[in-house]
């Protein structure tokens, strides 16, 4: 055996070595979210990442089809967002921001995000995810109409189909009835409403805004505090709303003084196109949420933005509420650092394009009878299967390939990060319409 041979062989034998002895200690302590407890899947553990490739502990590479949880768009292993951590840990790596304490990063990250988002957008409360982005937004909602003399005014509409999170209140406001069993009664005071697109058909938004108005007023007009929504349902299997949906739910919202929480988690920070959705959707929410693309995902990292309305409404109130990591320092560097990796390299125009042609490959799954649609708006992209088709076998067949996707119900839902290259993105859809095709 040759030499070069030889040391490859050990070296593949350490390295399987290595990937079993990790599998095992994984399995024997951790409980991974959305697992089976007492029965573990065998894992893929991950040992790096480049641009839009990771690769396991064995070094395989997979092109990565969804981020992660859709949190990555200036990509993998960017030393950028490394040394601003790094520089931020050595001059000040955490320091509580209850009451009157603050720091220089997460003043400089409040004035950029506002400079960037809707110009009715005045303060910003920082968090450390999505789930607690939505528990803030909907005590400051329903604090602001307590505050006003209006307690009675705490309902929350919410969707079928919408993610909101997994803690008491975000849970309750997701309309996902696999992710709400078996824990006992959540927040009251909720009420869902259809799916954007459950009602296919020319007249789609129309019977979506007369269920949204026979629901105001079966409810109550002054007990609703807020309507929460995603922009685009992400979870929920990636689905695009009509075009003349959000400012139709808008208005019929300013005229019953009712809150309006966009819940852009998943949609800010370029996922499809622009800093936030509802730039897209040309409406002025009250709140906004954010999360994942603020930082990428390089270090927990939230915001909720709010506007005028809810302000004016709040305004003298106590909001004791909180929580221990609010305006880290080094995630807001970390966060400031990765806004600039996005507006240099154009990334959210890059997002529409890519996004596009990713769409227009495909497409041509449609012509499949257990594929029911292929949709999607910038790098949020979803395939909807039969039931029969079982879309989890998909997700696993196509890792097996070297391709990482997400099975989301019957949806396999894909969001690249933004700086995956044309080859990947081409790879990557082959790779799914082969083992789409076979389900």
């Amino acid at each position: 055996m040759a030499i070069e041979q030889q040391a490859t062989t050990t070296m593949t034998g350490r390295e399987d070595d290595r990937a079993r002895r990790l599998a095992d200690l994984d399995a024997r302590t951790i409980i991974h979210p959305h697992s089976v407890i007492g029965a573990p899947a065998e894992p893929l553990v991950l040992d790096r990442g480049e641009g839009a490739v990771v690769w396991d502990v064995q070094g395989k590479p997979y092109i990565d089809g969804t981020c992660g949880l859709w949190q990555c768009p200036v990509g993998h292993g960017r030393p950028e967002l490394a040394e601003a951590a790094a520089e931020q840990m050595a001059k000040l790596e955490f320091y509580s921001s209850f009451g009157d304490y603050s720091n220089e990063p997460s003043i400089r990250l409040a004035e950029r995000l506002l400079e960037l988002a809707p110009p009715n957008m005045r303060r910003v409360f920082f968090t450390n995810g999505g789930s607690e982005g939505n528990e803030t937004a909907i005590k400051l909602a329903r604090l602001a109409h307590h505050h006003a003399g209006r307690p009675e005014r705490f309902v929350i509409l919410a969707r079928t189909g919408g993610y909101h999170g997994m803690g008491g209140g975000s849970l309750a406001a997701t309309g996902i009835d696999r992710l709400r069993a078996g824990y006992g009664p959540l927040m009251p005071g909720i009420e869902f409403l259809a799916k954007p697109h459950a009602m296919r058909g020319a007249d789609v938004t129309d019977a979506l805004v007369a269920e949204l108005e026979e629901r105001i007023e079966r409810v109550g007009a002054d007990r609703i505090a807020a309507f929460v929504g995603e922009p685009v349902l992400g979870v929920g299997g990636m689905v695009p709303p009509p075009a003349d949906y959000w400012p139709r739910v808008q208005e019929v919202l300013r005229r019953h003084d009712i809150l309006l929480i966009l819940d852009e988690v998943v949609t800010a920070f370029g996922r499809i196109g622009h800093w936030f959705g509802c730039e897209r959707y040309g409406i002025e929410p009250d709140i906004i949420v954010t999360a994942k693309g603020l930082s990428s995902g390089y270090i927990p990292m939230g915001a909720v933005l709010a506007g005028e309305r809810v302000l004016d409404l709040a305004d003298g109130a106590s909001f004791l509420h909180g929580f221990t990591y609010n305006g880290h320092p080094v995630g807001a560097a970390v966060a400031l650092a990765n806004i600039g990796i996005l507006e240099r390299e154009g990334l959210l125009g890059r997002a529409d394009r890519l996004g596009r042609r990713l769409l227009d490959a495909l497409k041509p799954l449609e012509r499949l009878d257990h594929v029911l649609e292929v949709r999607g708006v910038g790098m949020m992209l979803g395939v909807e299967l039969d039931p029969a088709a079982n879309a989890a076998g998909v997700q696993a067949a196509a890792r097996a390939d070297g391709v990482i996707v997400r099975a989301s119900g019957d949806t396999i839902v894909l969001s690249p990060p933004l700086v995956i290259d044309e080859q990947q993105l081409d790879t990557l859809a082959r790779v799914l319409t082969k083992h789409v095709a076979a389900a």
